[in-house]
């Protein structure tokens, strides 16, 4: 594999990774503009935005966008998150110049047609509309916001509706002008690709653009909060969340470790225990997030009314038996699984691209695979304990909803997972 960056004048980061005897390619353009970084005003207007990019520029229509990468067997998408927005494509290595001309193309030409606009818009509120409608989606984002009340980083990427109702073209110009400048942006591509011909076309697009320059970011504060939210389901959601590591963070390995053992697969501990053993449930788990200068230890499960207080109760008292006796094999097994994921991404030039695009938005460099792996590896069962300790005392969240009325509080829950 050959990793090859250059930088252009104006800011621009090409990334490239070629990948030897693959006959195909993943290509994108990654924003640094994200949820976390709209007002409350523009809360929602990022992912509004991504939509627009595929309904129009001055050179193609919404349909030919996806007939000129169809007609050759490839597939574009985007996606917003909260701290970055991502437009790429999967093609044949031949058409890599292709992909990124219509890349570049949405990205810095949308025409934000007005009737466009409204269609998209009517899309969009259909898309909030699904998203209420399906629990064990919009929980996730009401535990957002009680962990990060009142600020950028608590708000859902998709905003409020009143709020997606009102944008107009000017809302979406004056994002665009604030963030999608070449200083904030990473051109990233992998598989079938030639880093040299990929940086003369980005100069042709991009070289004459000027710089934005990165606007202040509101830090992220967890606060301890709860939302409970009744409604008549047949299963309470139960969602909770811990303050983590954010990716700079010298304990951001050892969190995910300690995640996938206590709930990344079916030999973690809550899967045992609260599944298997007791039947309390179809679904638990436990993840770990990072981000800039935060991150979340989050527990997802669904389970029956008559069953939620079992169920709450025994997953704090497994993550505070964590702290005593999580064991060699536990944190080895959890090792190994990350690095699997690791290491079986490589071989996908989409997951190539976008973790290289997102490796140098976070150190400004590329760390070789090799020193992710030595990091999982350098976690110890003792860091896990250590980390597991840490939580009993941790700032936390929890968001219920569905048939709620027997589920302990944060407060219970707190004070057992102290005791």
């Amino acid at each position: 594999m050959t990793l090859n960056l250059t930088t252009l004048p104006n800011g621009l980061r090409i990334v490239t990774e070629h990948m030897p005897g693959l006959k195909s390619a993943s290509a994108g353009v990654w924003v640094q503009a994200g949820g976390r970084h709209e007002t409350a005003a523009q809360n929602g207007i990022a992912h509004f935005l991504e939509h627009m990019a595929f309904k129009g520029t001055q050179r193609r229509s919404s349909l030919q966008i996806a007939e000129e990468i169809e007609d050759v067997g490839g597939y574009i998408n985007a996606y917003t998150s909260r701290e970055m927005t991502a437009y790429y494509a999967r093609v044949l290595q031949g058409d890599v110049a292709l992909a990124l001309d219509v890349i570049s193309d949405i990205v810095l030409n949308p025409v934000f047609d007005p009737k466009e606009i409204e269609t998209e818009r009517h899309v969009i509120l259909q898309e909030i509309g699904q998203a209420l409608d399906t629990p064990d989606d919009i929980i996730f984002d009401w535990l957002q916001e009680v962990s990060y009340p009142d600020q950028p980083f608590g708000r859902a990427i998709l905003g409020p509706s009143e709020g997606v109702a009102g944008f107009g073209r000017d809302d979406l110009t004056r994002f665009v002008g604030q963030h999608y400048g070449p200083d904030q942006m990473i051109l990233s591509a992998a598989g079938g690709v030639d880093h040299d011909a990929i940086v003369a076309q980005a100069e042709a697009i991009f070289g004459g653009l000027s710089p934005v320059g990165k606007g202040p970011l509101h830090p992220a504060l967890f606060a301890n909060g709860e939302r409970r939210e009744v409604k008549d389901l047949e299963q309470v959601h139960f969602a909770m969340a811990f303050e983590a590591p954010g990716y700079r963070h010298d304990d951001v390995f050892i969190a995910q470790v300690y995640a996938m053992a206590l709930g990344g697969g079916m030999s973690s501990r809550l899967f045992q225990k609260i599944r298997e053993e007791r039947g309390l449930c179809y679904s638990i788990f436990a993840q770990s997030g990072a981000y800039e200068d935060t991150g979340q230890i989050t527990i997802y499960a669904g389970t029956s009314e008559e069953e939620i207080g079992d169920l709450a109760g025994l997953t704090i008292d497994e993550l505070k038996r964590a702290a005593d006796d999580m064991s060699e094999a536990e944190v080895a097994r959890a090792r190994t699984q990350i690095k699997a994921g690791m290491l079986m991404g490589l071989e996908s030039a989409s997951s190539r691209a976008e973790r290289i695009a997102r490796l140098l938005s976070i150190y400004g460099r590329v760390p070789d695979v090799d020193e992710a792996v030595a990091r999982v590896d350098a976690v110890t069962t003792a860091d896990v304990r250590r980390y597991a300790e840490s939580l009993t005392g941790a700032k936390s969240a929890l968001a219920l909803y569905g048939p709620v009325a027997r589920a302990p509080g944060l407060e219970a829950i707190r004070e057992r997972l102290s005791a």
